[in-house]
């Protein structure tokens, strides 16, 4: 069931919601968290395929804010509220409100969409596209306890990264850390299997694909040895490469849905590692509300410590009073000694 409204506020969209739910024969509210969506008119489709695609295994209440953009001077100082509401087989297995926002009312989001939210539910704010450099500091983002972004999505993804970890706030996270789980749960699998010391690491994968840095900056901050990284033709990551004390450990997805995982004195053995929708990472953030410190961790080590070149890394700087500093503090005073 569609409920089209037009230069409407957020009591007739409530009112609308309830009568909607009364023709469908649903009175009760059974939905866990609202999914707040802020995405643009390009974007929107895809985006609500996606979050009602996650409600079958998350019901909850999808506001989909969509900021249009006025071509006139004369209409953007008019502020008006359009919304479509979607109930039943429309919505998923929760509801949806579509809210079109245009004028002045753009800059004041937050007081559209805060009479909207389910109550004592939690809030988890996707930005699809275009998403703040500071999530937390958003007027949308500080509704939420949960709030997600997606690097890929930007035109500098490996900057994008680097201004997340300065501004990361318990609560964020990033499309680009979920498609990097299975790869995550493989190695850790394997080096399970056969305990052994690491002492350096390769990623392999396309350019401009965060979700490489991510893995690599997380295989570094866990393993504590230097990680370079390779760009290969993709598609997306494309192989992991560890060099071991036991031989090197390899896993390789050249087609982006069949991985070879090679380990010493063991067959090869293949691995499904395919490339997931965004409805699937969608769903994986969904699962959980708390902050992911794994993430953060990862996050915080800093692009800028990945190295470039075969299994390259920056040295951590010598204390001042270590044994390889003393050397060079012999030589500064015999040079002091001679000038004297």
């Amino acid at each position: 069931m569609k409920i089209d409204l037009t230069e409407t506020t957020a009591s007739k969209i409530n009112k609308a919601l309830v009568e909607g739910r009364r023709a469908v024969g649903t009175p009760a509210i059974g939905m866990v968290l609202t999914l707040v969506i802020v995405t643009d008119e390009e974007n929107a489709y895809d985006a609500l395929k996606a979050a009602n695609e996650a409600s079958r295994e998350h019901p909850s209440r999808t506001l989909v804010v969509v900021k249009r953009v006025s071509r006139s001077p004369r209409d953007r100082a008019k502020a008006r509220l359009d919304a479509e509401v979607r109930v039943g087989t429309d919505a998923g297995t929760g509801e949806t409100v579509i809210l079109r926002l245009y004028g002045e009312v753009i800059d004041h989001a937050q007081s559209v969409v805060l009479p909207l939210l389910l109550p004592d539910a939690p809030v988890v704010v996707w930005w699809a596209v275009n998403a703040p450099l500071d999530p937390a500091k958003d007027p949308l983002g500080a509704l939420a306890q949960r709030r997600v972004t997606d690097a890929y999505a930007a035109e500098q993804p490996v900057r994008e990264l680097s201004a997340r970890a300065e501004s990361y706030t318990p609560g964020d996270t990033d499309l680009s850390w979920t498609r990097i789980t299975p790869w995550r749960s493989m190695l850790a699998a394997a080096l399970d299997q056969a305990p052994c010391t690491v002492a350096s690491a390769e990623v392999e994968g396309e350019e401009f694909n965060p979700s490489c840095e991510l893995l690599a900056m997380w295989l570094a901050d866990r393993l504590k040895v230097p990680v370079s990284r390779k760009v290969s033709a993709g598609p997306g990551l494309t192989a992991v490469r560890m060099d071991a004390s036991i031989g090197s450990i390899v896993l390789d997805r050249p087609d982006g849905s069949l991985a070879t995982l090679c380990m010493p004195e063991q067959p090869d053995r293949a691995v499904a590692l395919k490339r997931r929708d965004t409805s699937e990472l969608l769903a994986e953030e969904l699962r959980r509300l708390d902050p992911d410190d794994i993430y953060a961790a990862a996050l915080k080590y800093g692009v800028d410590r990945l190295g470039t070149g075969k299994h390259s890394a920056p040295a951590d700087p010598e204390p001042a009073g270590s044994d390889a500093a003393k050397p060079a503090a012999k030589k500064a005073a015999a040079k002091k000694a001679a000038a004297k």
